[in-house]
């Protein structure tokens, strides 16, 4: 006879139902049923260091389209000055992930980037995958993502992959965010916020559980963007005509958005660690649902 009882382990979202069997020496099994929280709640915990769903995520994959950002003697000193800043998460590729210690990134998630394509091409809008999100589970990463450029010559193949790679992240877990862009020779204003609105739900149609895009122009009608997707919403970039980085991150924050993706703007200063810090505190400075400001500060919106 098999007597069952259920246990409530974590009172946590996203909760995962499992049987687990005892045999004791008499031969007569218990069943336990037990209540898991599944890998991709606290993997996406994991990505929101202070736990209030707000990210500041700091992409280094540069190195693949571009080429390097800074000496290889530098790597260490540069993670972990982003780290002692406060970065959320570094975005990398695979094979930079296994340069990056443990130690050194303490409390600061790892994304591992699946996606790539150079300068040097022929299409640099043409992204390809490298990686496959196993490759990542077993680099220890919180999190994976791709790149899809709507409007691009090769957007088909882009989707497709998206849509497989999140596949792969739902069998294993895994948060996928997706950078969905609208780039190609059919894209007139990449700053327009009904197509902007148009990018991040095919991200979160397809699966994605964060989503990285362009400003839209002017800033405030990010909040249209924002106000259009089911998933969080984060800023790409910094203000290209190099205005102030802290003005635009408050004025982007404002529209609603759930974090900012500053790569190229933070690995180039001086002083990363401080400039992480202040981003850091205009993130984390209140909820993404705590209204917005206004007037907005006359800064250009960002690019990836």
């Amino acid at each position: 006879m098999v007597e069952t009882s259920s246990v409530a382990l974590f009172p946590l979202p996203s909760l995962t139902e499992i049987d687990i069997w005892e045999f004791p020496e008499n031969g007569q099994g218990k069943a336990y049923t037990i209540m898991l929280a599944s890998g991709k709640a606290f993997r996406l915990r994991r990505l929101s260091s202070t736990g209030d769903g707000r990210y500041l995520f700091v992409p280094l994959d540069h190195s693949v389209s571009d080429g390097p950002i800074v000496p290889a003697a530098q790597w260490d000193n540069l993670v972990g000055a982003l780290v002692a800043g406060g970065a959320d998460a570094i975005i990398v590729h695979k094979g930079r992930a296994r340069t990056v210690a443990p130690e050194t990134l303490g409390g600061c998630a790892l994304v591992v980037h699946l996606s790539a394509s150079t300068a040097r091409s022929t299409d640099a809008d043409a992204k390809v995958l490298v990686a496959e999100v196993e490759e990542a589970l077993r680099l220890g990463a919180d999190a994976v993502s791709v790149h899809v450029n709507i409007g691009s010559d090769t957007e088909a193949e882009q989707l497709a992959d998206l849509g497989a790679v999140a596949r792969s992240c739902d069998e294993w877990r895994m948060p996928l965010i997706a950078m969905v862009y609208p780039r190609g020779p059919r894209i007139a204003d990449p700053r327009d916020p009904v197509l902007l609105a148009h990018v991040v739900n095919v991200a979160a149609d397809l699966g994605a559980d964060i989503v990285k895009t362009s400003v839209a122009w002017p800033i405030d009608r990010m909040a249209e963007v924002v106000a259009s997707s089911p998933i969080p919403v984060l800023a790409a970039g910094g203000p290209p005509d190099g205005s102030d980085l802290i003005d635009y991150g408050t004025a982007v924050m404002a529209t609603g958005c759930h974090g900012l993706a500053v790569g190229r703007r933070i690995f180039s200063s001086p002083a990363p660690a401080s400039l992480v810090a202040r981003l850091a505190a205009v993130v984390h400075a209140g909820g993404p649902d705590a209204g917005t400001r206004s007037p907005f500060p006359t800064i250009m919106a960002g690019a990836a």
